[in-house]
């Protein structure tokens, strides 16, 4: 079964961390051993796996991002958001992720992060879980 995840981004771009909510759909599946996939239905967002510890990290991720692919640029896709696009190319709509114990398996300072570049808007994320 999938499971979709509702975000509300608030910025044109930010990083969510989506943990609990992940871990939300492996809790109710029941899968003590396993994988679970992510999965971003969006053309201007994506997924990835960085570090929660300091929240400079994602400032310093956005800022870098922002600056090589600028919002305007000589850019000729006609709704404006080419921007959203590329960065969303970079980081690319999905991840495997294993489960143990019935829980996630992260590294220490490890967050899976939705990655909104054209927002803000009302967004989904799809969870599969599967043992194995």
């Amino acid at each position: 079964m999938i499971q979709e995840v509702k975000i509300s981004t608030n910025s044109q771009t930010e990083l969510v961390i989506v943990d609990q909510q992940i871990q939300s759909v492996i809790q109710k599946s029941g899968v003590i051993e396993g994988f679970c996939v992510v999965w971003v239905p969006h053309t201007t967002a994506g997924v990835t796996i960085n570090e929660n510890a300091d929240p400079s990290v994602v400032r310093d991720i956005l800022y870098e991002l922002n600056k090589v692919i600028p919002f305007r640029d000589d850019y000729q896709h006609m709704e404006g958001n080419s921007a959203a696009h590329i960065k969303s190319s970079l980081f690319g709509p999905s991840l495997t992720l294993l489960i143990t114990g019935g829980r996630l398996v992260l590294g220490t300072w490890q967050s899976v992060y939705f990655c909104e570049f054209d927002g803000p808007r009302q967004r989904r994320m799809m969870v599969k879980v599967m043992e194995g």
